[in-house]
């Protein structure tokens, strides 16, 4: 679409009403803002007996006297594990497919909760046997198969707090979360499959061990792929040995709703990675209401597939606690997009009749650019509802997906939450929302959020841009960082006042009062709907013996949302190194492959550019604004402030003269 019909396109109206036939059968209903606003406590009191089954009932809803620190449902017990799991086998639904397993290479398994329960058991009894209790860390770098969900619930089930880590991670960054969360297991894979080839995982715990000192006692490892590893007489354990012939039953015990359920590590404006971590009643709670009243699931009737991968919050949310608590059935696929072809997402939906198709706007605009026939290729008239979910969508995106993937019926909900968050918390509610493409819209039922300007003032003008806070504490709001509450007070409490959650990201409302997200004011780029660090890129730049300084920021980028662009001065002993004809070009190269090394490939810079100089104000202060107006191809704003104005003009000569280069 060009830029001129895609104006005269948003310049229409495209919002779009429910259906009677949808509105009559969802469950979200319009009465709910009502309710949750007259009584905030009360709501969720009803929410929490509602989606949940408590082994003691709880006593207080809310306790808020510690401030920022929240305890939700004081005094309530419960088993996650047999939350997700047991309850839907012992309310006689045991039958039930909870997961449709799609391999990449083709492989599938089907795994009914009677099966889950079983397989949830013995790895619980596996985990017992290996020293695993309550409290002690479990440390969790799986692909995407059905025995990552296995041991998640497993680990909940003895309430042994996890820490899933992004597959795609590199051994450095396992290294510093395995040891921040003191971890006593890591489970882990031979391998996995990507785009038709295996990738090792177990070598990059192999390598997170050869640090030195760490906290890890046992590494439980499943075969996946075949490849061959390297092994530890007693410290690695096969998962086919130890958890195969155990006993299919356990008794989970009940856990204090505050008890912590996971840590799950953030990119922060530190190069240090922060360890959110959720609790147990709160969250399962808003999970599994969310999940209900956002995606709309009906269990007993919906195909329900969320894409992301485990190793993001999204996964935990909405692939292993909110969904399973429900009693959904849904699709869990391990690879991607376009393996072994760029329509295996579609020919999924076809196959498994998906009616809730959850996925991240990265992939929708991937879609649109490999062409709308290759979806209309698919059967996939079982959709009903489409879901949008870890950055912005696009309004032309929008509008292609409800077109192309939802043929023109399917609303869409576009989800605003974080990993802090927990659970969805700004979104159209479907059945009930007039749709607004490219706008999240409003908080949903029991939360509040407001806008304020740089004065920290709420105001209601539209296209006026402010910042996003959170004005009433939720159920599956973070209970800190792992080992820091200090760090946690200043992130999120202090810019502006106790009283506001600021989510760091930018928004404003439009004439009808809906919120639309901007993105991110801070340190923090959204690549893919995955948050990176500048500062913990700049730092891996810096820890290359070839460079002196290192700034980055996040260019727009149509696909990715944002992506990685780098600026780079070169220790005095490689500039004539890189001056060298050709060897500029393999010494960025060396530095994105350094880059990858050290976080991970998603971390992988776009574009590396040497530069003489870096922008900086006369207290030493690196301007990114003015590096990001460069990467975008912008016009570059006010340099008065620099103590050397003439450093930019220097670096736009270096771009116009190829002196970076692109990956």
């Amino acid at each position: 679409m060009s830029e001129e019909s895609l104006s005269t396109v948003l310049q229409q109206d495209h919002s779009f009403e429910p259906s009677d036939e949808f509105a009559a059968k969802a469950n979200g209903k319009a009465e709910m803002y009502a309710a949750a606003e007259a009584d905030h406590e009360g709501f969720w009191a009803e929410q929490a007996r509602k989606y949940v089954t408590w082994s003691k009932d709880f006593e207080t809803t809310l306790d808020w006297s510690g401030a920022p620190f929240a305890k939700w449902f004081v005094g309530g017990e419960l088993n996650v594990a047999y939350n997700c799991v047991d309850r839907h086998v012992e309310a006689g639904n045991g039958d039930r497919v909870a997961i449709h397993f799609e391999g990449e290479q083709g492989d599938t398994r089907t795994i009914t909760y009677a099966d889950l329960q079983k397989d949830v058991a013995k790895a619980a009894n596996a985990l017992t046997s290996l020293g695993v209790g309550k409290g002690d860390r479990v440390a969790i770098y799986m692909p995407m198969i059905p025995e990552t969900v296995v041991t998640m619930l497993a680990c909940a089930r003895l309430g042994a707090p996890h820490s899933v880590i992004f597959g795609g991670f590199s051994a450095e960054a396992l290294h510093t979360r395995i040891n921040d969360a003191e971890a006593k297991l890591v489970v882990t894979t031979d391998g996995q499959w990507r785009r038709g080839k295996a990738a090792p995982l177990k070598a990059a715990v192999d390598e997170a061990m050869n640090h030195g000192d760490h906290p890890v006692e046992n590494v439980l490892v499943v075969r996946r792929t075949g490849t061959d590893v390297e092994w530890a007489d007693g410290r690695d354990i096969w998962w086919h040995d130890l958890v195969d012939d155990q006993p299919d039953t356990h008794e989970a015990q009940p856990m204090d709703s505050e008890h912590p359920l996971f840590i799950l590590y953030t990119s922060g404006t530190t190069g240090k990675p922060k360890g959110i971590f959720h609790t147990t009643g709160g969250y399962l709670t808003q999970c599994a209401y969310t999940n209900s009243v956002v995606h709309d699931v009906h269990p007993e009737s919906d195909v329900y597939w969320c894409t992301a991968d485990v190793g993001w919050v999204t996964g935990h949310s909405y692939i292993v606690y909110g969904p399973l608590a429900n009693g959904a059935t849904q699709v869990l696929y391990e690879g991607t997009p376009d393996t072994p072809h760029q329509g295996r997402w579609w020919e999924i939906v076809e196959k498994y009749k998906v009616s809730i198709l959850y996925t991240a706007p990265t992939a929708i605009r991937t879609f649109m650019k490999w062409g709308d026939d290759i979806p209309a290729k698919s059967d996939l008239s079982s959709l009903r509802l489409l879901g949008s979910v870890g950055e912005p969508i696009n309004p032309e995106a929008w509008l292609w997906y409800r077109k192309h993937i939802g043929g023109d019926r399917c609303p869409i909900v576009d989800t605003w939450w974080q990993t802090e968050t927990g659970a969805i918390m700004i979104s159209p509610l479907p059945g009930v929302t007039d749709l607004e493409p490219g706008s999240a819209q409003k908080a949903i039922p029991g939360i509040s959020a407001e806008i304020l300007d740089d004065e920290g003032k709420p105001f209601t003008e539209p296209e006026k841009v402010g910042y996003l806070v959170l004005t009433k504490p939720w159920p599956s709001m973070l209970r800190g960082i792992w080992g820091d509450p200090e760090r946690y007070k200043e992130t999120y409490w202090s810019r502006f006042g106790p009283k506001y959650y600021f989510a760091g990201d930018g928004a404003k409302y439009d004439a009808k009062g809906n919120i639309w997200l901007l993105g991110r004011v801070d340190d923090v780029m959204n690549v893919s709907g995955h948050r990176l660090s500048t500062a913990e890129i700049e730092s891996a730049l810096v820890s290359h013996p070839k460079v002196a300084e290192a700034a980055v920021v996040g260019a727009a980028d149509e696909t990715t949302g944002q992506a990685v662009c780098a600026f780079v001065i070169l220790r005095k002993e490689a500039v004539e190194e890189a001056d060298e004809p050709g060897e500029g070009k393999d010494l960025v190269q060396e530095l994105r492959n350094h880059v990858a090394h050290e976080i991970g490939p998603i971390a992988k810079p776009r574009s590396i550019m040497i530069v003489a100089e870096l922008p900086k104000t006369r207290s030493g202060k690196i301007m990114r604004r003015l590096l990001r107006d460069v990467a975008e191809n912008r016009e570059v704003g006010d340099v008065t402030t620099l103590a050397d104005s003439s450093v930019m003009s220097l670096i736009k000569e270096g771009m116009s003269s190829g002196a970076s280069s692109e990956g």
